[in-house]
């Protein structure tokens, strides 16, 4: 067992799914399979003896679910988990609730040829294993617990709501916009973000890499969660102030002029980046149409997905900022920004909701 390699246990209660995702993984020369178990239990046992890098953890097992294991997992020893989930709605409920408790990235199975799919995806696989194991859970777990004590302390409008959700005004438009990109890790980066900013806020687009069934759970999630509207975007949506649309996931989200007004549309095409949605895609729209009205954010991730399209933000006048390395899962995305120039401000996680606001006052 190669010291430098990435050891992954995979816990799966699927016989098929382990036999397939082994049989992927090893023929990595950077990869290590410490085992393949059916449940947390047998995991338990396996960890005790070799510790993993990395876990890939169904959610949905006998004798003990995925999400209580993760929880318990987090709680002795962060380390990352990348879920394997179904492609149905309880699916990705189920797997939003194990990447709020702290798992970095989702890779998604079918119920019908299983086989197949896996094998085809097996370039996936492997890169979403390695990322992972690239997470800084310290991060993750300082993340984390900021949501579940809701001790994060943000300067509020004194013209927002009070804590009962009022009605979005759906009729007011505004000329600036802020546009946002992550990827591994950002599913809870996105909602510290969110959940403190007040109902009053600048129309919000965001590219969250998410598989296709999984945004709109996600979008529900957070609409429940903050004080503005989040929506899965749909063709034609309006960016209005106190409303956030998410790219839907196996979909590209650009901003179009329309008027006075800012109008997404989604539409199919070719990943970029290798992925779809991708930020690149939506930051080098709002830099055409929005320019020196808009902000771009771009967040943690692995790869450089969004690094050249907030590049042309920038140089269309928006304002810039990245997430800085101290309190990303993964800098990735940030850093290849950094590395183009197109950050004009890097700042921790938990100040960029107070930069959002402050560039909405300016007139």
């Amino acid at each position: 067992m190669s010291p430098n390699r990435v050891k992954v246990l995979i816990v799966d209660d699927s016989a098929v799914v382990r036999q397939v995702l082994t049989a992927v993984l090893d023929k990595d020369p950077g990869i290590d399979v410490l085992g393949a178990v059916p449940d947390p239990i047998f995991a338990m046992h396996r960890m005790n003896q070799h510790w993993p890098d990395v876990v890939l953890l169904d959610v949905e097992m006998p004798r003990m679910d995925g999400i209580t294991f993760l929880k318990e997992l987090m709680a002795v020893r962060p380390t990352p988990v990348v879920v394997c989930s179904t492609l149905t709605e309880r699916g990705a409920e189920t797997t939003l609730q194990a990447m709020s408790a702290g798992a970095v990235a989702v890779i998604t199975k079918p119920r019908e040829g299983l086989k197949a799919f896996l094998e085809s995806d097996a370039a996936d696989i492997v890169r979403t294993v390695k990322g992972a194991a690239l997470g800084d859970m310290r991060h993750m777990k300082a993340v984390t617990s900021v949501l579940q004590s809701g001790s994060m302390t943000v300067q509020r409008n004194p013209l927002a709501a009070s804590a009962t959700r009022q009605p979005v005004t759906l009729s007011v438009t505004t000329d600036r916009l802020v546009a946002i990109g992550t990827s591994t890790g950002g599913t809870q980066a996105l909602e510290v973000v969110l959940t403190s900013m007040p109902r009053v806020t600048p129309g919000i687009v965001i590219v969250q890499h998410m598989p296709e069934k999984f945004t709109a759970a996600f979008a529900s999630r957070l609409d429940g969660l903050c004080e503005s509207e989040v929506l899965e975007a749909c063709d034609g949506d309006r960016v209005l102030p106190g409303r956030v649309l998410i790219a839907p996931g196996g979909r590209h989200m650009t901003v179009r002029r329309d008027g006075a007004q800012y109008r997404v549309q989604v539409n199919d095409g070719p990943p970029v980046n290798r992925h779809k949605p991708s930020v690149d895609v939506l930051f080098r729209s709002v830099a055409e149409c929005a320019g020196r009205n808009a902000m771009g954010v771009i967040m943690t991730g692995m790869g450089d997905d969004g690094a050249r399209g907030l590049r042309q933000m920038r140089d269309s006048g928006a304002r810039t900022v990245g997430q800085n390395e101290a309190t990303c899962v993964v800098y990735g995305m940030p850093a290849e920004a950094v590395k183009l120039g197109a950050v004009e401000t890097e700042v921790p996680l938990q100040d960029i909701p107070g930069l959002i606001q402050r560039f909405a006052a300016q007139i």
